[in-house]
Formats: structure tokens, C-alpha cells, sequence
């Protein structure tokens, strides 16, 4: 792993939280996006050398969906960006860890992903990332 390359926040109402995070950065956010595959709608920002990326769920079934209805808005996972997803993955799963995403999936931002369960990770959901090449 090289960085951390972004927080996603799990939020309701992502026009409210951009204007939330809007006065609390400075800035505006940089991009939306929606991933029809997770059910979701996101909103990056850069603050400095760091990404957040805001997270709604576009319908009941979506995992941020079941997420805020079991913990409430709040940090939803870490990303971490990966030069190989795949050989990541497959050191990741030696080292005992439980991949949730054996095979990289296309995720927000140009990136494949992949998610550690947090049961592995003492409670927090990681996401591995790797720009599409």
C-alpha cells in the first residue's frame, strides 16, 4: 500500500453534506458521481494532499444504505491506493485477511476496488484502490 488516497463518509442527504463540508474545507467539492453497480451517488473533495469522498445511497437496498440504518452517518471506510490490486488481494488473503471482492470491481473515481470485511481489520472497512490503467 502506498497511501491513504481517500475517507468516504456515509451521509443522507449528499447536497446537504456538500454544503456541510463546502464551509467546513473552504472549498467546493471537485466531482460527483453515481456507481449504479453499489447503489451509490459520491462527491469528492481535496483537502491538501487528501480526498473525502461523500457517500448516498441511491436506493434501500445499497450497502450505505444498510449502513446508516445500522450505525448512522459517519466514516465509512478508508481507501488505500494500491499499485496491483490483484497481487494486493492475493497478499492480503495469505496474511489471513477476508476479502469481501476476490475480483477487483470497477468503483468511483477511475479506480478498480476491492474491500477488506472489517471483521478482519479490527472494525473498519478497508477499500484497496488502483487507478485504471
Amino acid at each position: 500500500m502506498r497511501k491513504i488516497e481517500h475517507i468516504g463518509i456515509a451521509v443522507k442527504d449528499i447536497e446537504a453534506s456538500n454544503d456541510l463540508f463546502k464551509k467546513l474545507f473552504g472549498e467546493a467539492h471537485y466531482k460527483t458521481e453515481t456507481v449504479e453497480s453499489e447503489g451509490v451517488s459520491t462527491s469528492f473533495f481535496q483537502v491538501g494532499p487528501n480526498k473525502i469522498e461523500l457517500l448516498e445511497a441511491t436506493n434501500p437496498d445499497s450497502p450505505i444504505a444498510k449502513f446508516i440504518e445500522k450505525k448512522g452517518e459517519g466514516i465509512h471506510h478508508i481507501a488505500f491506493d494500491v499499485e496491483d490490486i490483484e497481487a494486493e488481494i492475493k497478499r492480503l488473503q495469505a496474511e489471513g485477511f477476508t476479502v469481501l471482492n476476490e475480483t477487483p470491481k470497477n468503483g468511483a473515481d477511475n479506480k478498480l476496488v476491492a474491500f477488506l470485511h472489517p471483521k478482519s481489520t479490527n472494525g473498519v472497512l478497508i477499500e484497496l484502490c488502483q487507478e485504471k490503467k
